[in-house]
């Protein structure tokens, strides 16, 4: 194998250029990590790299991949000879690069005979399916699965699995492990660490987890309003920041180490809860995905729910939201019991912010309609659009723009405001940071902890990353296939554990014994 050489990289959008001209050599078997804030151009720039770029921009320069040159404002003609087997671009959202109406299986047999330019022969391509899944520690009967009967792990583990059975020369990997816990992002990393060694493969890992950069990856770009201010050696850089952004990247990342954690809540009394939930079953088909979960929500406290990708964190939220129907137990609300479903539930109660925004809003709608309708339903006047952008720290004008001219980290800011409009009592977050930069990040959990204070608004947090839940929540509730193995307030479970299951997460979280990935407990 050989290395990788950029010229001059330039991506120029509606307004003008959006990556600055950048120049970069990645030697067979490093890998190069590009960090920065949501909007600073790391996206752009791995799209310009495969040819992928959105309607309206283009890209100037070339890429040498071995012996293959490349411009980098090639037809697409060249470019579809070259993508899979020469360069494969790793996504944030699996949902994007898998194909929901076709087995797991089958998606990935597609890019083992695009690789052998003819259609292999059933069982060898059974074999090496299998084979591949093994490789991203899914077991073979995965193959026969569809992605939505997959968790958002898992899924990202196929696409993963896809990308890998071209054996493509150099891979980029834009945030692929956002949506995963501590541990199963150790493994993921870790796993595409040693296949790019033993293939001297060139890596480009695009990542706002500093924590998940450090020490798997060899040098770093730190870029910001699509200009590398800051370039060298991984540790060098990490270690002894030279740039201003650099330094305050670094402040902003949520480490367990370092955070500390918010005081002990108090004890609430029963009949001062704003939401109990209690005995909750749910099963999809003969499987169980929760088995007599239970949480207590006082008024004006962040309840955090932590687990591994499949625990069952998600459909918990979805049930308290009534967006799925539990099968048996009780979820009260200020005293009320709740049917299943969303015909008991008011937007005043409750309201949910999803992991991926550009999901949930309408793309085709202004962000000011967006808001305007949410607005409408509270009863509240369209003229507080302009109040709800600045309360998630986007600037008025952002009325104007629509969903796709925004980046991941502004759009979820869209649908913290949206989910704000009708005042709600209860606010739930499905990993609605999962996705941001570490600046970003803190600013969002900052103004959670604000709205928590100044309004006494209650926050069911769910998320997969202990070091945000520490910074955040008052209590700390943990799942693990579905059943609840520790609860109490935040600062004692994440700081002395009692159950093994706790102990591995707290361990991942620090970063502690990640070579190798940590397994899970055994089941009883």
């Amino acid at each position: 194998m050989s290395d990788v050489e950029i010229t001059g990289l330039t991506v120029i959008g509606h307004d003008g250029p959006m990556v600055q001209p950048i120049d970069a050599v990645i030697g067979a078997g490093r890998t190069l990590a590009l960090i920065g804030e949501s909007g600073s151009g790391k996206t752009l720039t791995a799209k310009a790299l495969i040819g992928l770029l959105p309607r309206g921009f283009r890209a100037e320069g070339s890429v040498r991949i071995g012996e293959r040159a490349l411009a980098l404002d090639s037809s697409q003609p060249a470019w579809r000879s070259a993508r899979g087997g020469t360069v494969t671009l790793l996504l944030q959202d699996p949902f994007t690069s898998l194909s929901p109406v076709h087995r797991c299986g089958k998606q990935i047999g597609w890019t083992l005979d695009a690789a052998a330019g003819r259609r292999l022969p059933r069982a060898e391509r059974d074999r090496l399916v299998a084979d591949r899944l093994d490789e991203v520690k899914l077991p073979a009967h995965v193959a026969r699965s569809f992605p939505h009967q997959l968790s958002g792990g898992m899924r990202q583990r196929v696409a993963i699995a896809a990308a890998l059975a071209a054996d493509p020369q150099l891979i980029i990997a834009d945030e692929p492990t956002t949506a995963l816990d501590a541990s199963n992002q150790a493994e993921i990393l870790d796993l595409l660490r040693s296949v790019q060694r033993a293939r001297s493969l060139c890596v480009i890992l695009i990542s706002h987890d500093l924590g998940m950069v450090r020490g798997r990856t060899d040098d770093v770009l730190v870029m910001r309003h699509g200009e590398v201010v800051e370039r060298g050696a991984t540790a060098d850089v990490l270690a002894a920041p030279q740039h201003p952004y650099t330094r305050a990247l670094i402040e902003a990342d949520p480490t367990m180490t370092v955070a500390p954690p918010p005081a002990a809540a108090a004890p609430v009394d029963e009949a001062g809860l704003l939401l109990s939930a209690s005995g909750v079953d749910k099963h999809f088909g003969e499987r169980q995905v929760l088995d007599g979960v239970a949480l207590d929500i006082a008024p004006g406290q962040i309840a955090g729910v932590v687990g591994e990708s499949g625990s069952g964190k998600s459909t918990f939220a979805r049930c308290i939201a009534g967006l799925e129907s539990e099968d048996a137990g009780s979820i009260v609300f200020d005293g009320v019991p709740l049917a299943p479903g969303r015909r008991s539930r008011t937007p005043e109660q409750m309201q949910i912010v999803f992991q991926d925004p550009y999901s949930s809003l309408n793309p085709m709608m202004s962000i000011g309609a967006i808001l305007r309708e949410a607005l409408g339903v509270a009863g509240r006047p369209a003229t507080e659009v302009a109040e709800l952008l600045t309360t998630v720290g986007l600037p008025a004008d952002f009325a104007r723009k629509r969903p796709a001219e925004l980046s991941g980290g502004q759009r979820q800011r869209v649908a913290i405001a949206r989910a704000l409009a009708p005042n709600p009592r209860l606010l739930i977050c499905d990993e609605s940071v999962s996705a941001l930069d570490v600046s970003v990040q803190a600013q969002i959990l900052t103004l959670l902890t604000r709205l928590r204070d100044e309004l006494g608004i209650a926050i069911l947090f769910i998320s997969h990353d202990l070091a945000v839940v520490r910074m955040l929540a008052d209590t700390v509730t943990v799942l693990w296939n579905g059943r609840v193995v520790e609860t109490g307030p935040c600062a004692q479970v994440l700081t002395e554990p009692r159950h093994e299951y706790t102990a591995l997460l707290v361990a991942a979280a620090r970063r502690e014994n990640t070579h190798p990935a940590l397994e899970s407990p055994k089941k009883d």
